[in-house]
């Protein structure tokens, strides 16, 4: 049994559809994020970045106690090592797939937060930084479509957790204002990823969160309230 310590962003759903696909048991943590949870002992001692998703895995292959993992590259790439699959054994095809994936947690997913921070949720609309973080997701956008031209399938070839890792963000398109018209080969990958049933019932994981998105909830998730609760640890 696998504890998935989890909210439902794009971050958490990498690794809901990871054990989807892998169809491995697991058991749903919810940490609500905009009440502050992921600063609680608890959390912090499976995820000392307070962040989420963090796993625990209770019959990890060496068969040793329970064995912890936090950050979605690194737990993509332990369950794949795990189950064997979704992470090519060949030299070329592994290096390539886990390049991809370091792509994606270097780049797509941090610009596009940053974007769809400035752009929908920062209280001042500052003209700059979200002209600087549009313009960076577009190009990394093209980096993808690129890259979908070049295999005419999935980002690294096969489907991989390359693809499970781009994909939950890639999701955020329309919020930000992004169109996948401007980039087809993103655009028929993205129909294609969408459409697998475990895909689904990944996304379809803990749709907990009720809150409203209140201003305590901005200083939470933003950084204020995160100063004050790390500091008091």
């Amino acid at each position: 049994m696998i504890d998935l310590y989890y909210a439902p962003t794009p971050n958490g759903w990498k690794i809901s559809i990871m054990l989807e696909e892998l169809g491995l048991p697991y058991d749903v943590k919810p940490v609500n994020i905009r009440a502050g949870e992921q600063f609680s002992p608890e959390f912090l001692a499976v995820s000392p970045n307070n962040r989420i998703p963090a796993i625990v895995d209770h019959a990890p292959a060496d068969g040793g106690a329970p064995f912890s993992a936090f950050e979605t590259g690194a737990i993509l790439i332990y369950l794949a090592e795990k189950t064997g699959r979704f992470l090519a054994s060949d030299l070329r095809g592994r290096s390539t797939t886990i390049q991809w994936v370091m792509w994606q947690m270097a780049g797509l997913g941090p610009m596009l937060g940053q974007h769809g921070h400035f752009a929908l949720y920062a209280a001042e609309k500052i003209p700059y930084a979200i002209e600087r973080y549009r313009d960076e997701a577009a190009r990394l956008y093209g980096v993808l479509d690129r890259q979908l031209a070049k295999t005419g399938a999935y980002v690294a070839g096969d489907y991989s957790i390359a693809d499970i890792a781009c994909f939950p963000w890639t999701m955020t398109h329309k919020a930000q204002g992004f169109t996948l018209d401007d980039y087809p080969n993103v655009k028929r990958w993205y129909a294609e990823v969408r459409a697998r049933p475990q895909v689904q019932a990944g996304l379809a994981i803990g749709k907990f969160v009720k809150e409203p998105f209140d201003e305590e909830s901005r200083k939470i998730m933003f950084g204020q309230r995160a100063k004050e609760v790390l500091g008091k640890k």
